[in-house]
């Protein structure tokens, strides 16, 4: 047969290959619109196992439980419409809308996992709840006494001045000294050997030894082997001394992985222009690496604060040990619950500027 002829053959009809219908989203809506029930159960078993345990006794169990169902209930609204979504798609499959059938499915599978996503919250608030009036509310006497927190407050609030001079003065040291182990880190040549030999023995071993245990040998081992000027240090400074020495090693590796990110065209047209290595390195290299390495530094820095804790080893009055001697005083713990709440408010902005800076590096790279 010739060409001609084969072109203008009327070509054979392909068998259609059969659609794949739409995720099934009738067990999810169904499983959603379970879970609404069962937070409103547990909500009820919940406040009638505690009732002895609060004031007013069933009365305020019952109000409770009235007031979670209350806030609860409107979940079933998304569940059903889950439910009334999955049934939609379901028909409009059977009748070859496939269009609608997808997108049918797909709201009833986000409002299911959207309720699912509340059910377990509230779950957790509820668990939560149960387990500090529980037992007679003796994890609420133990950590959350009010009588205790108002009496230490003051002095933990006054002693935790300490603890943010040590993570502020440690910073600031931290900062030079690991720029300066990463700069020896990534010395070049073979002259510059011996300085990569010595910043990575000095980084891989301070970040295999816990920094408790660093604090320990110098807080009293400068004083017993009685070192010329380190010796007669204050506790305070040896904290600091011994969290810079530790966490230079973790900062060392930011700053070289930041470093080591910028383009080496950056570099070479800097050189071309005939700029010196140090010149490259100050103008060019290291602003573009410390605008990419200020998140991970800040989630170091957010580590040294709750490290500074560990000062009380060598006898510091720091906000934990001010809280150790109200809980030996009391027999109970919520003194030192104050001091873990102080630290989460010096901790949650800084995560939340984390993830801020975060996003914006990432949307600045999107742009580029």
């Amino acid at each position: 047969m010739s060409l001609t002829t084969d072109l203008l053959a009327p070509r054979r009809e392909q068998p259609r290959a059969a659609a794949t219908p739409p995720p099934a989203a009738l067990p999810l809506a169904t499983a959603a619109t379970a879970a609404v029930l069962s937070v409103v159960a547990t909500a009820v078993t919940a406040a009638w196992s505690v009732r002895d345990a609060v004031p007013g006794t069933a009365t305020t169990a019952a109000v409770g439980a009235l007031a979670v169902s209350t806030a609860v209930l409107p979940l079933l609204r998304p569940a059903l419409r889950a439910l009334r979504g999955a049934r939609d798609a379901t028909t409009a499959w059977a009748d070859d809308r496939r269009a609608d059938a997808r997108r049918s499915a797909a709201r009833s599978r986000e409002d299911a996992w959207t309720v699912l996503g509340w059910s377990l919250l509230v779950v957790c608030l509820i668990g939560g709840a149960w387990f500090v009036l529980a037992n007679d509310r003796a994890v609420q006497r133990t950590f959350f006494d009010g009588g205790v927190i108002g009496l230490s407050v003051s002095e933990i609030t006054s002693a935790f001045g300490t603890n943010l001079f040590i993570a502020l003065v440690s910073q600031a040291l931290i900062l030079v000294w690991g720029l300066a182990l990463a700069l020896a880190r990534m010395a070049p040549g073979r002259a510059g050997r011996p300085l990569r030999l010595l910043a990575t023995g000095y980084i891989d071993g301070f970040r295999a030894v816990p920094a408790v245990i660093v604090i320990y040998l110098i807080g009293f081992g400068l004083p017993l082997a009685e070192v010329p000027l380190l010796s007669s240090l204050s506790p305070i400074w040896f904290a600091v001394l011994a969290l810079t020495l530790t966490y230079g090693a973790y900062v060392a590796e930011v700053f070289r992985a930041g470093i080591e990110s910028i383009s080496p065209g950056q570099t070479a047209a800097a050189r071309s222009l005939g700029l010196s290595r140090s010149a490259t390195l100050r103008h060019v290299v290291l602003p573009q690496a410390t605008r990419r390495v200020v998140p991970p530094l800040l989630n170091d820095f957010i580590s040294l604060q709750k490290d500074t804790a560990l000062v009380n080893v060598i006898g510091t009055i720091d906000a934990f040990n001010q809280s150790k001697i109200y809980a030996s005083n009391h027999f109970n713990l919520s003194s030192v619950t104050v001091v873990a709440l102080l630290f989460v408010v010096i901790t949650i902005p800084q995560a939340r500027l984390v993830d801020r800076l975060v996003a914006r590096e990432h949307k600045r790279g999107k742009e580029a």
